[in-house]
């Protein structure tokens, strides 16, 4: 077992807003005994939304349920939601632009602003932003910051819009997608570990990876490759998870199995096609 040199340790801030120190949330650790997460007060101040979700009888039907509580919540209609893109009308904020913007480039400006979501609830610093971000300040950092504060996507409460949809995701996983389990196995295709570091080499084809703060897995091993030659299999845990295809009906990433995954480190088997 050897310990990789040259990168960076892991930077993060001393608070989240989940209760967990981000040390310990970033580590492999963690993602072998994941704990339960939550996003302070957002399910408290949200009662409404969580017993319509309750009385839902189908993962479409619980669907249905968020959408609406989502489109009262922030004034956004069917075509808002999901249309917005091929518009010249200026809508509000939605949380599925940012994800239909991620969808083409999780290093545009759409990207920027969900990585920082992820940097101010879960206390994760992004490592990858267009280029590694290692040394603070910098130019990519500056680059950074702009994009992911910009008010094209902020004059609609859009952090809280992601923090209804991690916690609308998690009850979903419990409720209809994965019912108790911890893990799933998911897969990411690389060509390179530019913007995934190895932080320690276990056994033959195994090692811990750092993976940015938000990253794309999909549940697809087939369609793994189609993104790098390298394929990453990872447990990951649910706790981790924000966003997938199913969750939503009419939304959509690259694939249909594409996973939005919390990041830090990870243990992965390396394998090649």
């Amino acid at each position: 077992m050897t310990q990789e040199t040259g990168h960076p340790g892991f930077a993060g801030h001393s608070t989240n807003l989940v209760g967990i120190p981000t040390g310990l949330l970033a580590s492999a650790t963690f993602n072998d005994y994941p704990l339960a997460l939550h996003i302070n007060g957002v399910r408290e101040m949200n009662k409404v939304l969580f017993e319509m979700l309750e009385r839902s009888v189908s993962a479409e039907d619980a669907s249905e349920a968020f959408q609406s509580y989502m489109g009262a919540l922030f004034g956004l209609d069917l075509e808002q939601r999901v249309k917005q893109s091929n518009s010249n009308r200026r809508f509000k904020s939605s949380f599925l632009r940012l994800l239909q913007g991620w969808g083409f480039d999780s290093n545009g400006p759409e990207g920027a602003v969900l990585k920082g979501w992820v940097e101010s609830r879960f206390g994760l610093f992004p490592s990858f932003h267009k280029t590694p971000l290692a040394r603070y300040p910098s130019k990519a950092w500056v680059a950074y910051v702009e994009e992911k504060m910009s008010s094209r996507f902020h004059n609609n409460s859009i952090n809280l819009q992601l923090d209804l949809l991690y916690e609308y995701c998690q009850w979903a996983l419990g409720r209809h997608f994965a019912p108790g389990r911890k893990h799933l196995a998911l897969y990411r295709g690389v060509n390179g570990f530019e913007e995934h570091a190895i932080v320690e080499h276990l056994e033959k084809n195994t090692a811990v990876v750092r993976q940015n703060n938000l990253v794309s897995f999909t549940s697809d091993r087939s369609r793994a490759d189609e993104f790098g030659d390298c394929i990453l299999e990872a447990q990951v845990p649910t706790v981790k998870i924000l966003f997938f295809n199913a969750l939503i009906a009419g939304t959509t990433l690259k694939g249909e199995g594409e996973y939005l995954v919390i990041g830090g480190d990870y243990k992965v088997r390396f394998s090649y096609f």
